[in-house]
């Protein structure tokens, strides 16, 4: 690998690792929101039935949104600090995110685009050496 293909590729990686925290703390701010949401019209609906399930469903979709956002958060730190885990963690992200249109889908492309070049794995490698 010559230094222009590394630093394209470590260029990648750090903009692939942000991309990864920043559209995962955005689906943890949405899982906030529709937690609220659901919590309020619970209780505002005056309905008896509403106010034991809706509660149940907004922990439930929160906790289930809030547990991958964090996995994703964890992957993009672990792109950032060169961590060979990470690559192949993103990997599997990026390609179960090409189901997920529009956005995940762009993601999913330039997640594997760039995690399966040629150079990506030696990339990672040279880290994770010592």
């Amino acid at each position: 690998m010559d230094k222009t293909q590394i630093q394209n590729i470590e260029q990648h990686v750090k903009i692939l690792g942000w991309l990864h925290i920043a559209m995962n703390a955005l689906v943890v701010l949405i899982a906030a929101v529709v937690f609220v949401i659901l919590m309020v019209v619970g209780v505002a609906s005056g309905d008896p039935d509403a106010a034991v399930i809706l509660p149940i469903v907004a922990i439930s979709i929160a906790g289930f949104l809030f547990v991958l956002s964090a996995i994703g958060i964890l992957t993009g730190w672990g792109l950032l600090k060169q961590k060979s885990w990470a690559r192949i963690l993103a990997i599997v992200i990026g390609f179960l995110n090409l189901l997920n249109f529009p956005l995940g889908t762009l993601m999913g492309v330039y997640t594997i685009w760039v995690l399966l070049q040629d150079g990506a794995s030696d990339y990672f490698a040279k880290y994770n050496m010592a």
